[in-house]
């Protein structure tokens, strides 16, 4: 009988709920588990986070006998402490979009929306919109200054976890990892380094920021000895617990729609859509991610009057193209394309299309229609997709899975429903216990694929509906 290995903990803080899962650091089986809820809102206290956390790990069965511990949270969330280490404000979350007009500013102070936006992309890897984190902190300087003057450092929401799981209270022992840093606005994945010009152009001044830990280090130790690894933002921490490799290109439909690839060279798009992220190995993650994803078909199986089963039946009865209706799901006003105050729309409505099922895959396509814009901005950075990984909560709907080939145009594997983030961050504290080359290898069986001829007419449809919503926007 093999003798269990050491066991590690990854923790999942999204913005809805915290999971941890607890698994063997060499083989990776899942041993136990648990899970809190977030409070609702585009602001939130982090002590909620902590409180969650706390009630997870208790649900998980403790830490007590674990080896090693790495948080994956929420991106860009604005976290500002003052100089002893308390809470400012509310921390302002990546979907919260006050800050559409300080993105804007920021770009035009570089030189407008072309050449501001080649520079930022060129000098952070990223073109500013209202998730980012350096323009929270440009509309907390102009909005809230008191709070402002207040702000000793800033960290991400994964940092703060980790500050406060280390027992730390110097804000000097403040760390964050280089996939997370690559979404602030302020530190480039290039160099490596943050750009303080450009924090202190968005704020003001240089608050403290976190010590950027390499891949597979050890940020801290918690007061009882457990280590505490780097970290990581979700979406790379998604990626390591999927075991994506070069090429893989990761669809995820939960919250926020995502796009990744993990690529070996860094990527600059001038126009935004394309963020140049890190990944939490030391190679680069191109990310586009749309506000509008699952809550879409919460959206629409509401207004049908059905469950999200009900909704994929209903969109399962009609054909590719749902009869010429097209939903622009602009729900949330959007961040790809870069809209914070738009909404939805529905085109080519006739006698014949005003069906149940038929708003229902419109629904469906719609949705990823979006996400397969966003696969080929990615891949107009020079990736090249060789597998499709579709994950997220809508990955359990069998219409998106059916669908999904059809409207990406390449064959779609669909791993079995899993705490992916929280596996990630799992992988990368048995990765900084076991003080391998590379992370450890865990077997992952129960992949399906779903294979269908690309439909080109549901993208083309789509185009000139959303090309007429824009019009009409402008």
């Amino acid at each position: 009988m093999t003798t269990p290995g050491p066991l590690v903990a990854g923790i999942d803080s999204s913005t809805q709920s915290c999971k941890v899962v607890v698994r063997e650091a060499r083989t990776g089986r899942l041993v136990r588990e648990g899970r809190a809820p977030h409070p609702e809102g585009m602001e939130v206290d982090p002590e909620a986070w902590w409180t969650a956390l706390q009630t997870a790990v208790g649900l998980a069965g403790g830490l007590e006998d674990v080896a090693a511990v790495s948080v994956g949270g929420q991106q860009h969330g604005m976290v500002c402490l003052d100089e002893d280490g308390h809470v400012v404000r509310p921390a302002l979350l990546w979907n919260d979009t006050r800050s559409a007009g300080a993105a804007r500013d920021l770009v035009d102070e570089l030189g407008g929306p072309e050449v501001g936006g080649r520079a930022w992309a060129e000098a952070v890897g990223v073109v500013p919109v209202a998730s980012f984190t350096i323009t929270k902190l440009r509309w907390l300087a102009e909005h809230e200054p008191e709070h402002a003057r207040r702000t000793a450092a800033v960290c991400l929401p994964h940092d703060w976890l980790t500050w406060r799981l280390s027992g730390a209270t110097d804000l000097a022992d403040l760390t964050t990892d280089r996939s997370d840093a690559s979404g602030t606005g302020y530190w480039s994945a290039v160099t490596g380094s943050y750009r303080e010009d450009l924090l202190e152009q968005a704020f003001g001044s240089v608050p403290r920021v976190p010590r950027v830990v390499a891949p597979g280090a050890a940020a801290a130790t918690t007061p009882g000895g457990t280590l505490l690894a780097a970290g990581a933002g979700d979406n790379a921490a998604a990626a390591l617990g999927l075991g994506a490799e070069v090429g893989d290109v990761v669809v995820s439909i939960g919250t926020s729609g995502v796009v990744t690839a993990v690529t070996d060279s860094p990527t600059v798009d001038p126009t935004g859509t394309v963020a140049g992220f890190a990944d939490a190995t030391g190679r680069f993650l191109p990310l586009v991610a749309t506000l509008n994803a699952a809550r879409v078909l919460d959206a629409v199986a509401g207004l049908l009057g059905v469950d999200h089963h009900g909704l994929a039946e209903l969109a399962m009865q009609a054909a590719p193209g749902a009869g010429g209706l097209v939903l622009v799901p602009y729900l949330e006003g959007e961040r790809t394309p870069n809209l914070p105050d738009a909404t939805g729309s529905v085109h080519g409505l006739t006698l014949a299309s005003a069906t149940r099922h038929d708003l229902a895959r419109a629904a469906v396509e719609g949705l990823l229609c979006g996400l397969a814009d966003g696969m080929q901005a990615v891949a107009a950075t020079g990736v090249e997709p060789r597998r499709v990984l579709l994950v997220g909560g809508a990955a359990a709907s069998e219409a998106v899975r059916t669908s999904a080939p059809q409207v990406l145009g390449l064959p779609v594997d669909v791993p079995p429903a899993g705490e992916y983030v929280a596996d990630g961050a799992a992988r990368q504290a048995a990765w900084a216990l076991l003080g391998d080359d590379v992370p450890p290898t865990w077997p992952r069986t129960g992949t399906r694929r779903y294979d269908a001829a690309a439909v080109p007419a549901v993208r083309e449809r789509y185009r000139e509906a959303s090309g007429l919503h824009l019009s009409r926007l402008g």
